[in-house]
């Protein structure tokens, strides 16, 4: 028997996370961005559960400002694995009065989703919302563990959570609360692109180098959509560029790349020295944004 490589010992982790998702939840689902490491832990989820169809459904929080690309990808994804779409929308959070839009160059609809998420989670009594984030990426992320405890408000503490010695996950709650579960914690970015290029699964054609309308502001590229308000001063230019990260188009910067297979996208990230959520232009509203909206209850 060959011995196991790296990958395989992440994947069997993340699958080990998942089955005790199933056993140890009454409601759980899984939250799909269409980005990278939503796309990985649903596959994970397919192969923890095969033959059986993923018994969580899909749960996407809709900014109504994603990319055209992202909402086909998960549209063909869902009918392909046989798997109910629960899609929580921020426009009706906003039409609601739930939330305030943001106005001005700088306005984003990510912060607005913290709203829409823990309404989505009380609407559909999920108990606990599996999704990708994972260490590597940011220092607030760092501080999670597998089983995530957020309380009766879906807010989090990172000083209150449970150890997990051998891998021993306590999911126990009282009324009211839940669980984020994130079983790639333990991966890198490097990881996840191998992984895809060895499983070989499919992705949204925005990973790779594409001809699109951006602008420069604040040290990145940014995509010249309709809901983007841009200056006078900023010029609007074609370039060849892909996405590292995927989020609402406010914040998702762009990266100028030729990158336009699997095998070139591991290259260009083993070469970079810029982390993939420094192209997110909401982790630069401060020091401590990620963890902010965490503690508010952000995934």
């Amino acid at each position: 028997m060959n011995k196991l490589t790296h990958l395989r010992e992440l994947e069997a982790e993340s699958i080990y996370v998942l089955r005790e998702v199933a056993a140890q939840f009454e409601r759980p689902a899984i939250l799909f961005s269409g980005g990278k490491d939503s796309i990985v832990v649903t596959h994970l989820a397919y192969k923890a559960f095969y033959p059986a169809k993923i018994p969580f459904p899909l749960v996407h929080i809709d900014t109504g400002h994603n990319f055209d690309e992202t909402i086909s990808y998960r549209d063909e994804l869902v009918k392909r694995l046989g798997v109910s779409l629960v899609i929580g929308s921020v426009q009706e959070s906003i039409d609601s009065g739930r939330v305030v839009e943001e106005t001005g160059f700088e306005a984003s609809r990510n912060k607005l989703q913290t709203v829409t998420l823990l309404d989505t989670i009380e609407k559909h009594k999920f108990d606990a919302a599996v999704g990708g984030a994972r260490r590597d990426e940011e220092k607030a992320r760092a501080k999670e563990r597998f089983f995530s405890h957020r309380d009766e408000f879906g807010q989090w503490n990172p000083k209150n959570q449970r150890p997990e010695l051998w891998n021993i996950f306590n999911g126990k709650k009282n009324t009211g609360e839940h669980f984020r579960v994130f079983p790639i914690s333990n991966w890198t970015e490097m990881d996840v692109w191998q992984y895809i290029y060895l499983e070989n699964i499919e992705m949204p054609v925005i990973y790779f180098t594409h001809e699109r309308k951006v602008f420069y502001r604040d040290g990145q590229w940014l995509a010249a959509e309709p809901c983007m308000k841009i200056r006078p001063t900023e010029k609007v230019e074609i370039k060849e560029v892909r996405c590292r990260t995927i989020g609402d188009i406010s914040c998702t910067g762009l990266s100028l790349s030729r990158a336009s297979s699997l095998k070139e996208i591991i290259e260009e990230i083993a070469a970079t020295r810029v982390t993939e959520r420094g192209s997110r232009a909401d982790d630069k509203r401060s020091e401590t944004a990620m963890e902010d909206r965490k503690v508010a209850g952000y995934f």
